[in-house]
């Protein structure tokens, strides 16, 4: 995208991962929200360090900015274990798997972000090493190839992915723990948004933090970034007080308003209701009118569009709702085909 979106649940820079780090709890005592999922590890962990065994392949999928990359340093911390962080896109060949895999002492954690872009060459190297703990290697090439085994220490392999439709099932079926992660209900969000205004020494009231917490689209990573952006809004303006209606003019400067939605979702909503009478219309078309990226769309922008209920995915493609049409102010025309949608 042209531009960097305020309410998106991806990391901007490496400054702000830096920050992210920084307010990112530790120990699962400290994680606030996805219970059922805290609940699983919290029984797996103290199983397999009872038994002194590395834990069991985990894969993390949901939009991003939810926790995944947190929970693998929460894991890791948990297991007393090091921790190697690495990125689909970065593994480009099987040297670079390789490398990493051999370093690796027994109980380690290898954290592979984006798991759903690694090449699928590689994936086929990863498949014994997850299962046996060991990696065959090709030297050389033609008529003096040979295939090397190296044997590797137990590991933990925690995958996480915004995409886990695009992961092969060979690949899934080695992981022995999947989970998606949902978007946080408001109370989870202002408990994380206490503990990070705590860490930052800043002075905030419940209901500033709620106002924040209410537009922050379910997303961890979003309401600590809200949060720092109205940080320095309220020390610029206003002498560091902080208070709802300051809030809210900070994030009406942001162009965020009272559902979390920034100028690119009323953008998508409008185009939709105007362009194409409401729907349905293919994100791809939808992509095009607005000059945006049809993979960006749909895992930026939809994911919370469908939460709230503001957009439907039907077979003919993307159907404006009737709530989406009110926020927006423009009339709300069901078309006889689709009328079963909305009885």
């Amino acid at each position: 995208m042209a531009t960097q979106r305020i309410v998106s649940g991806k990391t901007h820079s490496p400054a702000e991962e830096a920050v992210n780090l920084s307010l990112r709890p530790t120990r699962l005592d400290d994680y606030v929200g996805q219970p059922r999922l805290i609940e699983k590890l919290r029984i797996t962990l103290q199983a397999v360090k009872e038994r002194n065994e590395p834990m069991e392949h985990v894969l993390l999928h949901g939009p991003p900015g939810l926790g995944k990359t947190t929970l693998a340093h929460v894991i890791a911390n948990e297991m007393d274990a090091h921790l190697t962080v690495t990125s689909g896109p970065a593994l480009t060949k099987p040297g670079d798997l390789v490398g990493f895999l051999t370093k690796l002492q027994k109980g380690d954690v290898l954290f592979i972000d984006e798991v759903h872009r690694m090449p699928v060459s590689l994936e086929e190297y990863l498949y014994s090493a997850m299962e046996d703990f060991k990696i065959d290697v090709t030297v050389d090439s033609g008529m003096h190839a040979k295939t090397i085994t190296l044997p590797l220490q137990p590991f933990t392999l925690i995958g996480a992915t915004t995409r886990a439709g695009l992961i092969s099932g060979p690949m899934r079926s080695r992981f022995g723990l999947t989970h998606n992660l949902d978007f946080y209900p408001q109370d989870d969000l202002l408990k994380i948004l206490h503990r990070s205004a705590g860490l930052l020494n800043m002075t905030a009231g419940n209901e500033s933090l709620s106002t924040i917490a209410s537009r922050s689209r379910g997303t961890p990573r979003i309401a600590n970034r809200l949060l720092r952006r109205i940080r320095d809004f309220a020390q610029v303006k206003h002498n560091d007080q902080l208070n709802p209606a300051i809030v809210d003019e900070a994030l009406e400067l942001e162009g965020v308003d009272h559902l979390g939605l920034d100028e690119l979702d009323r953008k998508y909503l409008r185009v939709i209701a105007t362009t194409y009478e409401g729907g349905p219309v293919g994100v791809e078309a939808i992509a095009a009118t607005l000059g945006e990226d049809a993979g960006t769309l749909e895992e930026v922008c939809e994911p919370y569009l469908l939460q709230i209920g503001f957009l439907a995915r039907t077979r003919k493609g993307r159907q404006l709702t009737k709530a989406a049409a009110e926020h927006l102010g423009v009339r709300f025309a069901i078309h006889e085909q689709d009328a079963e949608l909305f009885e």
